[in-house]
């Protein structure tokens, strides 16, 4: 059973900690302990190219995936044979291979490597370690790695965290600096981001600048925003939104930010399998307003084939603010 993202997790500093957080702390610790001890007792091993990885410092949505998408796009306009790699979250099959983005689903590969399948050549590897090594016996010139910050059996050439910047409405990305489950960080802060070589900051669209305080908690690292931008206008008339993201709350404010006539809105579980009975309700629903219904790339992934003509995948990018900036850390990792 899959469980939806604690909004408590994101609450800042100084506000009522809930006693669940307080039960949970004993198990952050541990937790805590067996990551740094995975990390420091693994010796990584060397594809032979170069591996960008796009991690997290937390759990929940951040929108690494259309980072690595944005990546992959940058890397094979440059002429350069970039492979996907990802662990295959959600799916049943183990790897390593590459995704068929015409012959697998979703249930099998994962909704994420499928989604990105129809952009450039993704492999799924429960071992990072063989999926990596596989892709560079396939070909790829350069590996771009979907998570796996805390993963360290694969050298990386270059690190990327992404972090939402998001601060308002009292919600503090990094929590209160709480490990998981006590909190919404993978591991310490000062851990994580010590293996990082640059952040990106993703913002909502309606805001121009990131939190100075939020800036100041990466000092000495490289911060590159970037935004979350629609890459098509929301389905015209009335819609009913839902979506199985880390953090679907911000799928349904920037339905709103782009104008969609937004009736209602259903979040799920990140990853949630939508079995015929919640598709019907969610379609009952929407009839009710005369409404459409409206989700996300990664969601739509997800959909039995008989339902995906009658739901609209809205399709978002990743939008650098200084695309200089992106293109020399790029530099970076291609040199010799």
């Amino acid at each position: 059973m899959k469980l939806s993202t604690p909004r408590w997790w994101y609450v800042r500093d100084h506000a009522p900690a809930p006693v669940s957080r307080a039960l949970l702390t004993p198990l952050s610790w541990i937790w805590a302990a067996v990551t740094a001890r995975r990390i420091a007792k693994t010796t990584p091993i060397d594809p032979g190219v170069p591996v960008i990885c796009v991690g997290n410092l937390t759990a929940g949505g951040t929108g690494k995936t259309p980072v690595v998408r944005e990546l992959l796009r940058r890397l094979r306009a440059r002429h350069v044979d970039a492979h996907g790699l990802s662990k295959g979250y959600g799916g049943s099959l183990e790897g390593p291979l590459q995704v068929d983005p015409t012959g697998h689903t979703a249930a099998q590969v994962g909704d994420e490597p499928l989604m990105l399948a129809g952009d450039a050549p993704i492999w799924i590897s429960r071992n990072r370690a063989n999926g990596a090594l596989a892709a560079a016996w396939a070909g790829a010139q350069a590996l771009v790695m979907d998570d796996g910050h805390q993963n360290p059996s694969i050298r990386k050439t270059l690190s990327l965290v992404v972090v939402d910047g998001e601060t308002r409405n009292n919600e503090w990305p990094l929590g209160d600096g709480a490990v998981f489950p006590a909190g919404p960080l993978r591991e310490p802060l000062a851990a994580g981001l010590g293996r990082a070589d640059a952040v990106i900051l993703m913002l909502p669209s309606d805001v121009e600048a990131p939190d100075p305080d939020l800036v100041a908690v990466f000092a000495g690292k490289p911060v590159l925003v970037a935004r979350l931008a629609p890459t098509a206008p929301p389905p015209p008339g009335p819609q009913v939104g839902f979506a199985g993201v880390g953090k679907p709350w911000k799928v349904e404010r920037s339905l709103e930010a782009s104008g969609c006539d937004l009736k209602d809105f259903a979040p799920f579980p990140d990853h949630r399998a939508y079995d015929e009975r919640t598709l019907q309700a969610l379609a009952d629903r929407a009839a009710t307003f005369g409404a459409g219904l409206v989700t996300t790339e990664k969601d739509w992934a997800r959909l039995p084939p008989a339902w995906r003509a009658k739901i609209t995948a809205w399709p978002v990018a990743a939008v650098f603010e200084d695309e200089a900036a992106l293109e020399a850390l790029l530099d970076r990792a291609l040199a010799p």
